[in-house]
């Protein structure tokens, strides 16, 4: 059975003709599959498979698209002339592919996750693409797979993209950063206080990208000022971004309502 991202394609007709392979290539289900036994089964970590790359595949190109439409230029334009739509093929493979080390081991699995872009996306690519421009695109994938994690830093506004569009995968539970299944302390606490993000196109002169985070109360700003907030600042991409956090829990008490950055 093959796999649906649910992505909106639109008009781009490679980013089309590039998910509906991986969408049916067995190696890939398999690839997210193995990612999750090692993430969930054997680490007690939160979702590395299909899911986590899905919600953060459609986040990465809503984000892009908001950034392309305020004039922001992808670095895939500029520094080697290429199209937008490319650029969406960039944050779509980045995404998909960020977490794919995590069949290996966590720690590094940035860098094993780009080996296992590179060993892929020649034959994903082949055809769609000319074999320069392909060897293009997959150095700019590699580029945002390894610099989603720390110490590396995204130097690409696609690969800024994709970082965080991963860092917003955290409603109810779904934080990014690992905590140990059934342990109460403020990691777990703070997640679960998460209830909905939304990405949203500001209103000039904002910033023009708006996260707005509900959450539950207020244990969920230790989710977002120290865990979201510096992958955030450190994304290169940054200066675009307004996090918007409100606490919607009625049993909430008036310590704060509100937490913006």
């Amino acid at each position: 059975m093959s796999l649906d991202f649910s992505l909106p394609c639109g008009s781009n007709e490679k980013l089309r003709a590039i998910v509906q392979r991986i969408e049916s290539d067995e190696r890939l289900k398999a690839i997210w599959k193995c990612s999750n036994v090692m993430a969930i089964d054997r680490l007690g970590y939160t979702d590395h498979g299909v899911t986590h790359v899905k919600i953060v595949a459609n986040s990465a190109l809503k984000i892009l698209r908001i950034l392309m439409k305020n004039n922001a230029v992808p670095s895939i334009v500029k520094d080697y002339g290429m199209e937008r739509e490319d650029a969406e093929v960039v944050v779509v493979l980045g995404a998909l592919f960020h977490d794919a080390g995590m069949t290996v081991a966590r720690e590094g699995h940035e860098l094993y996750g780009a080996a296992v872009a590179m060993s892929v996306l020649w034959g994903i690519l082949d055809g769609i693409y000319s074999p320069y421009d392909a060897t293009v695109v997959t150095s700019e994938v590699m580029h945002a797979v390894v610099s989603h994690e720390e110490p590396h830093r995204p130097l690409t506004l696609e690969a800024g993209v994709v970082k965080v569009a991963d860092a917003l995968d955290m409603e109810k539970g779904r934080a990014r950063l690992p905590f140990e299944a059934g342990k109460i302390d403020i990691h777990s606490v703070s997640a679960l206080s998460i209830e909905k993000v939304r990405i949203q196109e500001g209103t000039p002169p904002e910033k023009p990208v708006i996260v707005r985070i509900s959450m539950s109360n207020s244990a969920g700003i230790f989710q977002i000022d120290e865990l979201l907030k510096p992958r955030i600042e450190s994304s290169g991409i940054g200066k675009y971004i307004h996090v918007i956090a409100e606490i919607t829990g009625a049993e909430e008490k008036n310590i704060i309502r509100k937490f913006e950055f």
